[in-house]
């Protein structure tokens, strides 16, 4: 699609308005935009603007659905758009292997099963095998037809009946569980790493500050980090298995399924950022979290423990850690965890990033951090100061 932006002009602006009008962000004039009556000649002809007020109401939106907030409707914002324009009942539901069914009407069927009882999952909005055999079980249950589709008798079914699950997120609960049967030992772990970008998609390409006649991008700088980390985990007899070679750039989908097929316990993805302005720089993490309250528990913990380490054994900035939706952290059926380690459009950031040493300590304080995940209540290290030596002698122990 093509990207829309303050200035932009089309049929595909007046779509984006009657979305955020419909589900209530544009109200009065500004929904339809004063400036191409409905109905005119100009509206007919697919004319309406994209303005300041439009602009800032698409800030709005992202920021409350966990996106990247620029104010351009590109692919990820125009699926959300749509997404959040599907009400529980307007559509049937079921599970299509090929092209999943996604949309807050999803969400708020994922969020009954749960309060029933049959949905353990996140609440991600996303129709998957998860969310078709919980339907299944629900319809099974209440004598209706068994078929996973969610049509007009299981919603009138639905609206009858009270919520039986309390106390917290089931899902929550249930990741919280698998990290403490799973034990503190990082041996048999399996991990899925995923270095973002490669191939032809080699991101921000700069000058190399260390090395004359150098250079480096993004996903060169991702790849390193990950193969330090790579080769450290598998010291401690961890599993993993990369999304990626260092030639190849696979969708986020295939990543997604990589890892799903791998069945892993953790995901980290490790990124370099890069803006078209110098002056963002620093390190954030980011993890599963939405707006109907859905949050991976594990992926939280985990990010948290991400952030703090590399902060407190680098001089890369605290941008802290957050929830998003992006499709690496919803698509995947285990806790993630996404670092932005930095970025190579800024001065520091990249002065940091291009010395290898930085980029060891970086890989050292996520397996720091994973380890401080399954240790759960029983760790006792001040942040920053576990090394991987000490860390290593304690898992041959």
């Amino acid at each position: 699609m093509h990207l829309l932006r303050l200035g932009s002009r089309g049929a595909a602006v007046a779509e984006v308005r009657t979305i955020l009008t419909g589900i209530g962000m544009l109200r009065g004039e500004a929904a339809v935009d004063a400036s191409v009556p409905v109905g005119s000649e100009q509206w007919n002809r697919g004319e309406p603007f994209f303005d300041e007020h439009l602009d800032l109401v698409v800030r709005t939106f992202q920021q409350q659905r966990g996106l990247l907030v620029d104010g351009v409707v590109g692919p990820a914002t125009y699926q959300a758009l749509r997404d959040a324009s599907y009400r529980l009942g307007t559509r049937t539901l079921a599970y299509q292997v090929t092209a999943p069914m996604t949309g807050d009407d999803v969400a708020t069927l994922q969020l009954r099963l749960q309060d029933l009882g049959f949905y353990r999952d996140l609440v991600d909005g996303y129709f998957g095998r998860a969310t078709h055999e919980a339907l299944v079980s629900y319809q099974g249950e209440y004598g209706l037809s068994a078929d996973g589709i969610c049509g007009p008798a299981t919603l009138r079914s639905l609206q009858f009946l009270g919520t039986r699950v309390t106390g917290g997120s089931p899902h929550a609960l249930t990741e919280r569980e698998l990290v403490r049967r799973s034990g503190p030992r990082l041996a048999g772990k399996r991990i899925v790493l995923d270095p973002g970008l490669g191939g032809t998609e080699p991101g921000l390409t700069v000058p190399n500050p260390h090395a004359d006649n150098e250079s480096l991008n993004q996903a060169e700088i991702a790849w390193d980090i990950t193969t330090r980390l790579e080769g450290r985990m598998a010291a401690t007899g961890m599993e993993t298995i990369l999304t990626r070679g260092r030639k190849n750039s696979p969708t986020v989908a295939e990543r997604a399924h990589i890892a799903n097929a791998f069945g892993a316990d953790l995901m980290i993805s490790i990124q370099a950022s890069s803006s078209s302005s110098p002056h963002p720089n620093g390190v954030a993490t980011f993890h599963f979290g939405n707006t109907h309250g859905s949050t991976s528990m594990i992926g939280s913990i985990l990010s948290g423990f991400i952030q703090r380490e590399i902060v407190a054994r680098t001089a890369l900035r605290d941008c802290r850690s957050h929830a998003r939706t992006w499709d690496i952290l919803r698509l995947t059926r285990m806790p993630v965890a996404q670092v932005d380690v930095g970025y190579l459009s800024n001065t520091t950031d990249l002065t940091l990033l291009s010395n290898p040493q930085t980029r060891d300590i970086v890989a050292e304080a996520v397996l720091v951090a994973v380890k401080r995940l399954y240790l759960l209540d029983n760790d006792d290290q001040p942040t920053g100061s576990y090394t991987f030596s000490r860390l290593l002698a304690e898992e041959q122990t």
